[in-house]
């Protein structure tokens, strides 16, 4: 008959799901730790339970050895010839066991080192057990009591063990009561942990999943298949669906009638909002579905290599397309596995404009265009590199004057001729837009009467056939000028020192 304390190691340990062995073992090392406490030996100590009496027996361990040279450590060694005169069966290589007193010597502090003892070997026994329980149902779903509730964690009973589930675990909407009952997904077991090894959850996919499997029976019978989730617990949740047969509407079996089978769900999840959308293999497509509610106007792959997407929106649709704080471009990216670009039609239109414009040539106008330079003044700009009117135009004094032969009063007369160049221009373009009217040499637009016009056209020819040898002698002396003047027009050239 087993002994009233064996019956006690027994019960405990039908209590905590571990073997009794573990605690027998726990009691031993406990009496061998008070007794090396209490003879203050380096002994090798063991103890020895009895099922029977209850009694448990303390004793040193020595290892038989042939000659006393062969003794190193008279505490763990003893000669053949020593031992025989305790045991005379005993052979080289065994073991002598001698006993130690316990009984009503090791005192109250000794049972105190006991009692911790067991109970470090107890709750050690009873992690591994528990670790070795659950660390195969990791992504199960389990119905769980609340138990209590110890700062931002709350702890649950899942059956033969607690399991806890932190903040970063619960979704913002819930609340939970003493003993209510909730079903948690076993996110992770931990082996190394101080309280409940086992974390729940409540924020994780597998949840959503779960809870359609057993809200939709297409998804029960494999005829609807989940092929993505995309969660963010309490606020929003986006599954995608896909039907094995074509005569099932994946998201309508989804739904539900009335939509009663998902409003059950959301019910469970309080209140959380749940997208369903129809997948597709084509990412071009499966993207435009994944960011509804918001309506896309193209997608591009930019990478397929790297999942790369660029999706262009009408302006108006933009935040519905981003969502609150980028959660519907996350989620959708999320479930599509690709890396998302949004964009408004205005922001693409501005990006296409801007390449157009690096694409485009720089303007390069000939330095020959601009009057008032004058040809040995060209050459030596081009000399210097400086061929066109746009990099003359960019460059500062200090690298004109740089130029071999070029001074400060040629600077100034460099910046004249090209202001004049391009405030010319200005008034060729102000001259498109008035084809109507006239222009004056000093640019000013004016508007003559046709009248006035005619009237000026029959003066001048009276004048011609009135005085023709006048007109004769002032066109030799404009030929004479004109063989003394630069072809150009422009001012004599001169070289400063």
């Amino acid at each position: 008959m087993a002994s009233e304390l064996y019956n006690t190691i027994d019960a405990l340990s039908r209590e905590k799901g571990i073997d009794p062995q573990i605690v027998v073992s726990a009691v031993e090392d406990a009496i061998v730790m008070a007794t090396r406490k209490y003879y203050k030996s380096q002994e090798n100590l063991r103890a020895k339970l009895d099922k029977e009496t209850g009694k448990i027996n303390a004793f040193a361990v020595k290892t038989v050895v042939e000659t006393p040279e062969q003794v190193e450590d008279p505490n763990l060694q003893i000669t053949v010839e020593d031992a025989r005169k305790v045991d005379p069966a005993l052979e080289v290589g065994g073991e002598l066991h001698i006993p130690k007193v316990t009984e009503g010597i090791l005192g109250r502090i000794a049972a105190q080192l006991a009692k911790q003892v067991i109970f470090q070997k107890v709750r050690e026994a009873e992690r591994d057990t528990v670790y070795n329980e659950y660390i195969g149902r990791v992504g199960e779903i389990v119905n769980a009591t609340v138990k209590r509730v110890e700062g931002p964690d709350v702890i649950f009973d899942i059956g033969k063990a607690e399991a806890r589930m932190p903040r970063k675990e619960q979704s913002r909407l819930e609340s939970f009561a003493i003993s209510e009952r909730v079903r948690v997904v076993i996110a992770r077991v931990e082996r190394a942990s101080k309280g409940p090894g086992v974390v729940v959850s409540r924020a994780a996919p597998e949840l959503v999943q779960h809870l359609f499997q057993t809200e939709v029976p297409e998804i029960y019978d494999g005829t609807v298949v989940i092929r993505a989730i995309a969660r963010e617990a309490g606020e929003r949740t986006k599954i995608a669906v896909m039907s094995k047969d074509k005569d099932v509407d994946a998201v309508g079996a989804c739904v539900g009638m009335k939509g009663m089978r998902v409003q059950s769900i959301i019910r469970e999840l309080r209140g959380e909002k749940i997208d369903i959308i129809e997948y597709h293999e084509d990412a071009v497509t499966f993207a435009e579905k994944a960011l509804q509610p918001a309506k896309v106007s193209r997608v591009t792959v930019v990478d397929s290599a790297d999942k790369h997407l660029e999706v262009v929106v009408d302006d108006s649709q933009l935040s519905l397309a981003i969502g609150k704080k980028g959660q519907n471009v996350r989620l959708a990216a999320k479930l599509l596995g690709w890396k998302i670009d949004i964009k408004s039609e205005e922001e693409k239109r501005q990006e296409v404009e801007l390449q157009m414009a690096a694409m485009a040539p720089p303007p390069t106008t000939p330095l020959e265009n601009v009057t008032g330079l004058g040809e040995g003044l060209v050459e030596k700009l081009s000399a210097a590199g400086v061929t066109t009117v746009e990099a003359l135009a960019d460059m500062t004094p200090e690298q004109l004057e740089a130029i071999e032969g070029i001074g400060p009063k040629t600077v100034e007369k460099i910046s004249l001729a090209v202001n004049n160049y391009f405030a010319s221009l200005e008034a060729g373009a102000a001259e498109g837009e008035l084809p109507a009217e006239g222009v004056t040499a000093e640019g000013e637009a004016v508007t003559e009467e046709p009248a006035a016009e005619l009237a000026a056209v029959e003066v001048a020819a009276e004048e011609q056939a009135a005085a023709p040898e006048a007109t004769a002698e002032a066109e030799a002396a404009s030929d004479e000028n004109e063989e003394h003047e630069p072809k150009d027009g422009s001012a004599p050239e001169t070289t400063e020192k």
